[in-house]
């Protein structure tokens, strides 16, 4: 028995989230929590599951509301570090009409950059069944060495390894640069989600099938998820194709920490399934249900914070899709 279900290492920063005007015509924007690693461990901790996360942010106020905020949804801090030096990362989400959004980054350097590799603790490494982190823990020297000690410390101690792409082009030094981490992810994960514009990017494929395609020949990854927006979710496994519509909000605010959800709650199945017996059945049960979740989150301002509940979910997926 190991002491987590997952463990995730990476970002944790502050979403700005437009809210509304103010009297003299000025954007008002919310300071939620977010970072999509802790997206993710959020929605586990919501389904039961325990928790940590590994990563870093300023001794500030900043630092300080994350502390708390992640402490309080459930999620172990003891591996939270924070820099008396460098700020904590925020982002500012812009808002379209419809849901999606756009980001502009306040991490030149931002605190999530200085995670070292001496202080990775093994011992959290060896404990977990499940070990999960992005490309946004891969931008800088520094913490893509300690991501990479992670990911070599879980994978030799038997935790299935789960990546998240999570492309943000303005946070990378080039897009050559992006890619090469992105391929050391995918060289190394058993659980891969990836959103139907990255897997465009990456293998230039218009057609979804052939860039999973192009991704299995190359990476030979167990189970793939690859999230469509408004077109619903699909998953790959041992030859098998399954898919699964969205549920559609009429009321959607944004669309920030959905991809985080519906991975969330993918990796939840995985846990309670394993990830060797996987048939069409319960492929079809966990992209049901997470697109639901998904659905859930855009309907709320933020994602950490606001989760939905397992309750919530399943009555909602137990509608037609």
């Amino acid at each position: 028995m190991k002491r987590f279900d997952v463990v995730a290492l990476g970002e944790l920063l502050i979403d700005f989230t437009e809210n509304g005007i103010s009297g003299q015509g000025n954007p008002l924007f919310e300071a939620n929590p977010g970072g999509a690693p802790c997206n993710v461990l959020a929605m586990l901790a919501k389904l039961g599951h325990r928790t940590a996360f590994v990563g870093k942010v300023g001794k500030d106020f900043f630092g300080e509301q994350l502390r708390a905020a992640i402490t309080e949804v459930g999620i172990n801090a003891d591996n939270l570090y924070m820099d008396a030096e460098v700020h904590t990362t925020l982002a500012l989400v812009h808002t379209y009409p419809g849901g999606d959004r756009d980001f502009s980054f306040y991490r030149n350097p931002g605190a999530d950059m200085m995670l070292r590799e001496d202080e990775i603790d093994e011992a959290l490494l060896k404990d977990t069944r499940i070990f999960h982190f992005g490309t946004l823990s891969m931008t800088d020297e520094g913490v893509r060495r300690a991501t990479q000690k992670a990911v070599r410390i879980a994978k030799e101690n038997g935790a299935l390894i789960s990546f998240d792409p999570n492309l943000r082009p303005p946070l990378w030094k080039s897009l050559a640069d992006a890619k090469e981490q992105t391929a050391y992810g995918l060289s190394n994960c058993d659980i891969l989600k990836i959103s139907d514009n990255e897997i465009r990017w990456f293998t230039g494929e218009e057609d979804f099938d052939a860039g999973i395609r192009r991704l299995n020949e190359q990476y030979r990854i167990p189970l793939i998820m690859l999230s469509m927006g408004r077109d619903g979710s699909r998953a790959y496994y041992k030859g098998m194709r399954v898919e699964v519509k969205p549920f559609l909000q009429e009321n959607t605010i944004e669309t920030t920490g959905a991809g985080d959800t519906f991975g969330a709650c993918c990796l939840h199945h995985v846990l309670m399934c394993g990830l060797e017996e996987l048939d069409e059945q319960k492929l079809t049960r966990m992209l049901t249900f997470a697109n639901a979740a998904a659905s859930i989150v855009t309907t709320r301002k933020g994602a950490l914070r606001v989760m939905p509940a397992k309750d919530e979910v399943e009555a909602l997926a137990g509608k037609e899709g």
